[in-house]
This record gives C-alpha cells, sequence and structure tokens, in this order.
C-alpha cells in the first residue's frame, strides 16, 4: 500500500504541474507546493495544497517533486539562494518530471548526491487534457530502490503506468526521443491533412478516418480538433519543440546515429519562426502551440485555411 503519510514537496505549476500535483491531493497526499507566481499555486489550497514561499520552505518534505521548463530553471529553484539546497537539509529523494538535457541532469545528479539525497528523472507523456483523463504515461531512471519508494506516487498522476528503464539518465534519453517523434508526427500529420485538404477533401473527415485507422493514435486524435478549427490553445510551444529536437539530434551526432527526417523537420519548424515575424505581435503568435505550425505550412502550400466548426471527438474525453 502507498505511504500517504509522506510528505510531498512540489515545484512547478504550469499546464502539466498544476493537474499532476492535484491528482496527488484528491489522492489523499500531504502535499506542499511552490511556483514563482503564486498565485497559480493558490487554486490548489482549496485542495489541501500548502503553499510555500520560497522553495527552500520544501526542504523538509519526504519526497521533491519538479516540473518547470529548463535545466537552468530546475537549477535554480534546487541550488539558487533561495533554492531548496539552500536550506540545512534536503529532501532524501529529488524527482524531476521536466525535459531537459542529459548533461545537465548528471549534473544535478552530482550535486545532489553530494549532499546524501537522490535523484530520479520521470519525464512524463502527455498534456494537460491526457492527466486529466488518467491517460499520462511516464519513464523514469535512477537508483531503483529510490524509484521504487516514489513509484505509487507516480502512478497517481501518470495512472498509465510508469516504465523504469535503469541507472543515471536513460529516461531522458527516452523522453527525448519520445518528443522527437511528436516533431516528426506533427509535421506529417500536418503534411497529408494538408495535401488531402488542398485536393477536395474536408479536414475532418480526413483525420476521421486517419484516426479510425491503424495509423491512428492517442496523439493523432487528440491534435485533430486544433487541426481542424485552427484552435491553437497551447499545450506545448514551438521553443519548446524546437529544443527537443536540437537535444534529440545533438544525441544523435555524438552516438553517430542518422536522422535526417528529424532535421528536415527542425529545419520546417524553424520556418514557423521566420513566418512568425510577419505578424502583428510575433511573441505571442510563438506562444500559441506548436500545431500552429500547420498555417506555416499552408503558406508555402499556396492554401489560405478557415475553420470548419466541427466538433471533433479528441479521444481523451473525461
Amino acid at each position: 500500500m502507498p505511504d500517504k503519510a509522506q510528505k510531498i514537496g512540489w515545484i512547478g505549476m504550469g499546464r502539466m504541474g498544476f493537474p499532476m500535483a492535484e491528482r496527488l491531493l484528491k489522492a489523499g497526499y500531504d502535499v506542499s507546493i511552490w511556483n514563482r507566481t503564486r498565485a497559480k499555486a493558490e487554486p490548489l489550497a482549496k485542495s489541501g495544497g500548502k503553499i510555500a514561499d520560497k522553495p527552500s520552505d520544501l526542504a523538509g518534505v519526504d519526497v521533491l517533486f519538479a516540473i518547470v521548463s529548463t535545466g537552468a530553471d530546475l537549477e535554480e529553484v534546487y541550488f539558487g539562494p533561495n533554492g531548496v539546497g539552500a536550506a540545512n537539509k534536503v529532501p532524501p529523494i529529488f524527482v524531476d518530471c521536466s525535459t531537459i538535457a542529459v548533461e545537465e541532469s548528471a549534473a544535478i545528479r552530482k550535486q545532489l548526491g553530494e549532499r546524501g539525497a537522490e535523484f530520479i528523472c520521470c519525464p512524463v507523456s502527455g498534456n494537460a487534457k491526457v492527466i486529466n483523463s488518467g491517460k499520462l504515461s511516464a519513464v523514469a531512471s535512477g537508483p531503483e530502490a529510490a524509484f521504487r519508494v516514489v513509484e505509487p506516487m507516480i502512478k497517481v498522476f501518470a495512472p498509465r503506468g510508469v516504465s523504469y528503464v535503469g541507472e543515471g539518465e536513460l529516461a531522458r534519453i527516452c523522453k527525448i526521443a519520445h518528443n522527437v517523434m511528436l516533431g516528426v508526427v506533427i509535421e506529417n500529420l500536418i503534411e497529408i491533412t494538408l495535401l488531402t485538404n488542398k485536393m477536395g477533401v474536408p479536414r475532418h473527415a480526413f483525420l476521421a478516418f486517419l484516426n479510425n485507422s491503424v495509423m491512428g493514435s492517442m496523439f493523432t486524435a487528440y491534435k485533430s480538433p486544433a487541426l481542424v478549427n485552427l484552435d491553437w490553445t497551447t499545450t506545448f510551444t514551438p521553443e519548446l519543440l524546437r529544443k527537443d529536437l536540437d537535444l534529440g539530434l545533438e544525441l544523435a551526432r555524438e552516438m553517430d546515429v542518422p536522422m535526417p527526417v528529424t532535421a528536415a523537420t527542425r529545419e520546417m519548424l524553424q520556418a514557423h519562426f521566420g513566418a512568425a515575424t510577419l505578424q502583428a505581435d510575433p511573441d505571442a503568435y510563438l506562444a500559441k502551440d506548436f500545431a500552429a505550425l500547420m498555417e506555416t505550412m499552408a503558406l508555402a502550400a499556396g492554401m489560405k485555411l478557415k475553420s470548419e466548426d466541427k466538433k471533433v471527438p479528441t479521444g481523451v474525453e473525461g
């Protein structure tokens, strides 16, 4: 049985962190929360969350989870002036669900080890809708004994399962590979949707066929409403996708693994950044969902897209 008497700390209340921490609270865990913007964490106080003033206030928890945007962000909340490591003691187990570089993760592991703490890498697969529908999954690496302690906690927010893949930073490599595939799949999904659309097939009809076929997946289904209705509500930004493609290509160069399809995808995504400069507010446009790449690719195809205003199932309805 899970030990719900253990005190959990949580850092990061973004699109993913909030619903993940919320599931732990609803499962009955004692969770203390810190977020750079306090107001984003405060709604969880209604569910029993304890809102901390600074990361160092979480030094006394048994397990500290984090999910932030970059390795630099993680370094700051762990080892910065008000970081968890600024206190006299640190949590015995740190679990990081962010997507960061392998080298950054290894350096953080070394620093935590010097403080007597164990470090579990635990990136996840999905978005907020996937979390809320109970379909999130995860991959983990690090000391196996420490992983077994936190495994029941991880399964609360990742009920589809968490795969333990070994020691060190192996989970980071798995998540980078996962996100490389995400980029390649969205690129090709947009390509074929535009091709069929330009030849007269409504986007909703083509994607319904595809999602019901052997080629359909949870991902193609939950991105379909965006591609049909041009709804670029953010789940993952182009900037974060570009970062992950670069991480994947860097690893491939180090290991002498050719990845020509990934390289082509990365350059098409780069074109989206260039096209964004034509927008009235380029920064705001690039803060939209990565699927907005469809507009850049439509421009290259000589197409002007309009929303089809169709109700399209996501496959992750609650």
